[in-house]
């Protein structure tokens, strides 16, 4: 069931919001050669927790960690560790969230760790900007399918692929409500966008084909071809005047 905010709710989501997108940003700035993934998620705990609000990734359906933090061909959801260094010339995916007052926010990027190849910054541009194209899709009286093609088609005229097997979905007292948000699909379909609504749009793009696998850890998500992938996510609510972004600082 699609859950509409009141004007009220939203108030506290933006809060949510400002948080994760925050911590998003702290663990950018970061980013460097030689940084281990650990550092980087106990950077974005300790910003939340001082931020009067928590992790909503932590412990979610068992997920260990506060953020999720995938290197190169990892697509998603890869689990931070002590061990793990980031090096010259690595792309890494960061997706982060928080809840605030029984509220969440939900936000992802990808960070060039140094100097990173030409293929791979023209692969984060792509996902970043089909991010945005599928925001100005989300419109009040268009459907959700609107979303999906224009990311579809966007990233798929720069011989990109985008993830099948993933996808966004609403957001609010919950961090993953309906309605799905596919990163494909076909313009007119789907449900009709009303204000109020909530959703975390968030392309997955990959350099290669499409399919996807997930490691023995029961998390981690790679691309099958080996090739690289990139991840954008932000948290916007559908309005009378237009989709309005929250996860921002």
């Amino acid at each position: 069931m699609v859950v509409l905010k009141t004007g009220r709710e939203l108030q506290i989501m933006r809060e949510a919001c400002r948080i994760s997108a925050g911590a998003l940003k702290l663990i950018g700035s970061a980013v460097e050669p030689g940084v281990t993934t650990a550092e980087l998620d106990r950077l974005a705990e300790q910003y939340i927790l001082k931020q009067g609000a928590k992790p909503n990734f932590k412990n979610y359906q068992g997920y260990p960690a506060t953020a999720c933090i995938s290197i190169n061909n990892e697509v998603i959801h890869g689990i931070p560790s002590e061990k793990r260094k980031l090096v010259n010339g690595d792309i890494v995916s960061v997706d982060l969230g928080a809840e605030f007052n029984g509220y969440h926010g939900d936000n992802a990027a990808t960070f060039a760790v140094g100097d990173v190849s030409s293929d791979a910054k023209r692969l984060m541009d792509t996902t970043r900007e089909s991010l945005y194209e599928g925001i100005k899709a989300a419109c009040a009286g268009s459907r959700i399918g609107d979303i999906s093609y224009a990311i579809q088609k966007y990233v798929e005229a720069r011989g990109y692929s985008v993830v099948r097997q993933f996808v966004g979905h609403g957001i609010g007292t919950k961090l993953h409500e309906a309605p799905e948000v596919p990163n494909f699909g076909t313009a007119g379909r789907g449900i009709r966008l009303l204000p109020g609504m909530t959703l975390a749009i968030e392309p997955m793009v990959n350099l290669g084909g499409y399919d996807v696998k997930v490691m023995p850890d029961g998390w981690t998500v790679l691309t099958r071809d080996g090739s690289l992938s990139a991840h954008f996510e932000h948290t916007i609510a559908i309005t009378s005047d237009g989709p309005q972004i929250m996860t921002i600082v």
